[in-house]
């Protein structure tokens, strides 16, 4: 551990670890190695110098505390954009996400001209059973203005232990006088999975990957079977869109779900011996039913690495627009005081060996969505190419920008419908086409 924070203090001080390579050229004449360990001490001297100066010098007196946290933030994102430290809040927070459930109200929200609007109540849940309606404004919480603070701020303070209370004072459009509620926070868990039937078709939903997601995948499509009947159901719809990733184990078990062998996905770190390669260890629930797998420019990470096994095993027909290009895995490291560091430490490959980093992936077919009028220029996702200070991918393919708009009502979702009709054997307009994906070689477990 010391050597690799000796070496990642180095990597902070750019500038200055300049200067001092010069001076040790004319200075040493021991081992390369000797010397850049000798170098590095240099610069974290220089470190403690500049903090020292900080903590004397400064017009007013610095929190010692942050000042060390913003360097080891410094250091970490000076890396790649998703290298980080996290304090103990953001750490906590961090768990919650990734668990899936957390003590709180069960509304969905966003921010609207200042105040928190409800996208809509969860079932069964305080929020739901106190009546709480989509398009509620949340203009205060236990008697606290909501106006001035964030999103997360206002999330922050509705979350809190079980079993305790919040008042909110919720604004409705047909009511003239506030309405003031008092709710008692219970343990909410995060659906990451939606489903519902199309018909003859199953539609799933995969919004993230928390510790929840493989078994409500498997539930959500065993639902789907029994509803609509297996002799009936053309295949399933897997939507990936705007999904931003999560927990990699998650993803090999949601590939799982769909292959009955094979290589799912490998990561790559520094050294050779860092390798891991991970492959379907179960069978195929859907027993060879078609998969449409939809993804866009907001697809990222875990969804990529689903989309890219379907896609080499052709288990599924990739359809939409290419997706972010986040090919990389972070590591969560605990370190003191409840404190963790988000490191990026591998890229990830699908099983054909391609590198998603900074390129994403190309779908099978090209269908875009029609972007109303007051959306055009706004419906692109920049991508992970676009991102300050990313890693490039390793064959020099780097690519940006992809559209991530879909359509709120699934009567306009032009990527949807073209989805639908492609299981039921109907003709359905590309865009443009793509070329054919990779193969690759499946082996026996």
């Amino acid at each position: 551990m010391r050597k690799s924070s000796l070496l990642l203090l180095g990597a902070m001080l750019g500038a200055s670890a300049a200067t001092l390579g010069l001076e040790t050229r004319f200075l040493t004449s021991e081992p390369a190695h000797a010397a850049a360990a000798g170098d590095t001490y240099r610069q974290l001297n220089l470190f403690g110098d500049v903090f020292e100066r900080i903590r004397s010098d400064y017009v007013e007196k610095p929190d010692d505390g942050k000042l060390v946290e913003a360097a080891i933030n410094g250091m970490l994102t000076s890396l790649d954009p998703h290298s980080s430290y996290m304090d103990a809040k953001s750490f906590r927070d961090m768990q919650v996400n990734t668990k899936g459930e957390f003590g709180g109200l069960g509304i969905e929200v966003t921010m609207e001209d200042g105040l928190i609007k409800v996208i809509s109540p969860i079932a069964d849940t305080p929020a739901s059973r106190a009546g709480i309606l989509s398009g509620d404004i949340i203009t205060q919480i236990d008697g606290d203005a909501v106006q001035g603070l964030t999103l997360n701020q206002a999330v922050d303070k509705m979350r809190g232990a079980v079993k305790t209370s919040v008042k909110l004072t919720i604004v409705r459009k047909d009511r003239k006088d506030p309405l003031e509620l008092k709710l008692t926070r219970e343990i909410i868990q995060v659906k990451s999975v939606k489903s519902r039937p199309e018909d003859d078709v199953g539609y799933v939903q995969i919004t993230q990957f928390n510790e929840q997601t493989t078994e409500n995948l498997r539930n959500a499509l065993d639902t789907l079977k029994k509803d609509i009947g297996d002799d009936k159901l053309k295949g399933y719809v897997l939507d990936l869109r705007n999904d931003p990733g999560g927990l990699l184990d998650q993803a090999i078990g949601v590939c799982d779900t769909f292959l009955d062998k094979g290589e799912i996905v490998s990561t790559r770190g520094r050294n050779p011996e860092d390798t891991k390669r991970w492959d379907a260890r179960h069978t195929d629930v859907t027993k060879g039913k078609r998969v449409v797998v939809l993804i866009n420019g907001g697809s990222a990470s875990a969804s990529e690495i689903v989309a890219g096994a379907l896609q080499d095993h052709k288990r599924a027909t990739l359809l939409g627009t290419r997706s972010f290009g986040k090919g990389s895995v972070q590591t969560i490291i605990p370190v003191g005081n409840d404190a963790a560091i988000r490191l990026t430490t591998a890229r990830y490959y699908t099983p054909s060996g391609r590198s998603i980093q900074a390129k994403g992936i190309e779908p099978d077919i090209k269908v875009l969505e029609a972007i109303p009028d007051e959306l055009k220029g706004k419906d692109e996702a920049k991508g992970e190419a676009s991102l300050r200070g990313h890693l490039s991918n390793d064959k020099g393919e780097d690519l940006s920008a992809s559209q991530a708009y879909v359509a709120t009502d699934p009567t306009k979702d032009t990527q949807l419908i073209a989805a639908l009709d492609l299981l039921r054997g109907k003709a359905i307009t590309k865009s443009e086409p793509t070329s054919e994906p990779p193969k690759v070689e499946t082996k026996e477990n």
